[in-house]
């Protein structure tokens, strides 16, 4: 006995001069008075005419979530643009302060204008420019690519973030690898600091608010800034034996303004008067300390950006497939091939 083989719906064969189908019958129509058959109901270009399911979602399906998600629920592409711009959008204009910020220093200290035709300055003001300007040009090619559903942007987009996730690593790596080492420097980084505290005023402001800030005075004792040349009891300026204001146990004294002569004539006093004016104990071991508690907040707060830049990453490269399994799907069904900005949400 031979059994009839298994039809797919929508498949039919002809057996006597009559059609026979897999799936259920159909309600056939007759010709109108002209003897044309109506046209079929629902065809769309994103519909098809022929029985089984339609080329867009045959290839949603071969495509993996991500494709079901951009042809079967445009709101979850939808959901990926907003996402991705509103993120952007702040961290655009967060990365554009910093950008002014970094100028406006630049234009205050002078550096701005002599650097032009030679060498850049080593600012820490370049540094926040640069970084600046490096992070707001990833973060608008974000947000227009997101807005305009352009793949290129989204792709540059995601070799930004890609490139500042490979820089961090390798920061980070160093840090870890020289951490023992940057420790032993710490004293001599500080040493060296406090002979050039008058040349750099950056250099100065970071002295000044370390020994506010941490209650102490010079690296080892306050007697470190007899290295300095305009501190030095030897020196015939006016600043001879006298300490900055910042290693004075109350600099403002009461007053708005930090008073700068209340560690004049500092150095010269013995260590019972000169206690009751500055602090006497040396900024180093302090400072190692509060570098050896707050490494694990700085390392939170690493891991806190690294996720963010990766869920960046991971949306962008979602909605960059989402954008070209749509394309595709729409090229399939005979649409005609449409460009990278065209919209997903509204085709579909």
């Amino acid at each position: 006995m031979i059994s009839e083989p298994v039809l797919c719906w929508g498949t039919k064969r002809r057996v006597g001069g009559t059609e026979r189908g897999g799936g259920p019958p159909r309600n056939h129509q007759h010709p109108d008075a002209g003897g044309q058959e109506p046209p079929l109901a629902g065809s769309s270009p994103l519909t098809s005419s022929h029985p089984g399911p339609a080329p867009w979602e045959d290839q949603a399906r071969r495509a993996g979530p991500e494709g079901v998600l951009a042809c079967c629920f445009p709101w979850g592409s939808s959901f990926l643009k907003c996402l991705i711009f509103l993120s952007n959008f702040v961290f655009s204009l967060l990365s554009l302060l910093a950008l002014a910020i970094g100028l406006w220093g630049l234009a205050v200290k002078g550096s701005l204008g002599s650097s032009w035709g030679g060498p850049l300055p080593a600012d820490p003001m370049l540094g926040l420019v640069l970084g600046g300007l490096a992070f707001s040009a990833v973060s608008l090619a974000g947000c227009l690519g997101a807005l305009c559903e352009n793949a290129f942007l989204l792709r540059c987009f995601s070799g930004g973030i890609l490139a500042f996730l490979v820089l961090e690593a390798v920061a980070g790596a160093l840090v870890v690898a020289f951490w023992g080492q940057l420790q032993d420097d710490l004293e001599h980084v500080l040493r060296m600091a406090i002979t050039d505290y008058q040349d750099d005023p950056d250099l100065c402001f970071l002295i000044d608010q370390v020994q506010l800030g941490l209650q102490c005075c010079g690296v080892a004792s306050y007697q470190d800034w007899q290295r300095n040349l305009y501190f030095n009891c030897s020196s015939p300026g006016v600043q001879a034996c006298s300490l900055p204001a910042s290693c004075c146990i109350d600099p403002w004294e009461d007053g708005a303004s930090v008073n700068d002569q209340c560690g004049f004539g500092a150095l010269g006093l013995d260590e019972d008067a000169a206690q009751r004016v500055v602090h006497l104990e040396g900024c180093g071991p302090p400072l190692l300390q509060w570098l050896r508690s707050n490494i694990w907040a700085a390392g939170g707060y690493a891991i806190v950006v690294v996720v963010v830049q990766g869920a960046e990453l991971l949306l962008a490269t979602q909605l960059v497939r989402a954008l070209a399994v749509h394309k595709r799907a729409a090229e399939r069904e005979g649409l005609g091939p449409l460009p990278e900005s065209h919209s997903l949400v509204t085709a579909v």
